[in-house]
């Protein structure tokens, strides 16, 4: 769906998505996700792009839902009990992409993200955050029990007693705080949060995206499988990288000690 809430650029192999409705802090919009649904899914398959990273147009990363279109009714379509939830059901799914997308995701959280916002951010596999940003489940404060996955990342990443905390009281939580909880990975300077998390970026998109691909596979499915099954996918995994181009090359390029030039194959 073609819309202006959110751009799509890329530089050097990295696929940046820019959530654009900077004078509501980039609140989510139906336009807006129905894009992202539409983009990750083509990104999934596009040998163009190595890496994604997700960011706020503005002084925001993303405030969550549409408050104001919570006050006017307007954030859900007509319908059935059953009806709606199957809508937002399919709207979430922008998280579950961002999880599973076979390459890496970065949120670079520019600014607040708060709600289903963070959300998203929680959903990618590494958050690096401005250090004058702040975040906050904030699902308490519009008496929402919470969406797009928050509940499942943010207990996986901090802990139960943590999520809880956070779930329940809905306080803002600076940088320095979301680090020591383990929220996010890097924080850096405002001024050097774009130039540092493309430095990152752009090393994976240029990386063995192969062994990316399993690599994920096999960290999400540790996540809820058994030991035996994630030791199947590491075997299969291990395996089908070994035959890649870019396991060879790295080998190579170990023996005459220089740095390796992948190709992505």
């Amino acid at each position: 769906m073609a819309t202006d809430h959110l751009i799509e650029t890329n530089e050097d192999g990295v696929a940046i998505l820019t959530l654009n409705r900077p004078d509501v802090l980039n609140a989510l919009s139906r336009p807006m996700l129905e894009a992202l649904l539409t983009t990750l899914r083509r990104i999934a398959t596009d040998d163009a792009v190595g890496c994604v990273v997700v960011t706020g147009a503005g002084r925001g990363f993303c405030s969550g839902g549409d408050v104001r279109a919570m006050a006017e009714r307007t954030e859900t379509v007509a319908g059935t009990l059953e009806s709606k939830a199957a809508d937002l059901r399919e709207r979430m799914e922008v998280s579950r992409l961002l999880h599973e997308l076979p390459k890496p995701t970065i949120a670079m959280i520019n600014g607040p993200a708060a709600g289903a916002g963070l959300s998203i951010a929680l959903a990618c596999d590494m958050r690096f955050m401005a250090a004058g940003a702040r975040i906050s489940t904030a699902f308490a404060n519009v008496g929402y029990a919470g969406d797009f996955g928050g509940s499942f990342f943010l207990t996986k990443l901090a802990g139960t007693a943590a999520a809880r905390e956070l779930y329940l009281l809905a306080e803002r939580v600076d940088a320095q705080e979301a680090l020591r909880l383990g929220v996010v990975n890097r924080v850096y300077a405002d001024d050097k949060l774009r130039e540092e998390t493309m430095k990152v970026a752009r090393n994976l998109a240029n990386g063995p995206r192969v062994a990316y691909r399993y690599m994920k596979r096999n960290l999400n499915a540790a996540e809820s499988a058994s030991l035996k099954e994630v030791f199947d996918l590491e075997a299969w995994g291990h395996t089908r990288s070994g035959e890649t181009e870019d396991h060879k090359e790295a080998s190579k390029a170990f023996v005459e000690k220089r740095q390796p030039v992948f190709k992505g194959r």
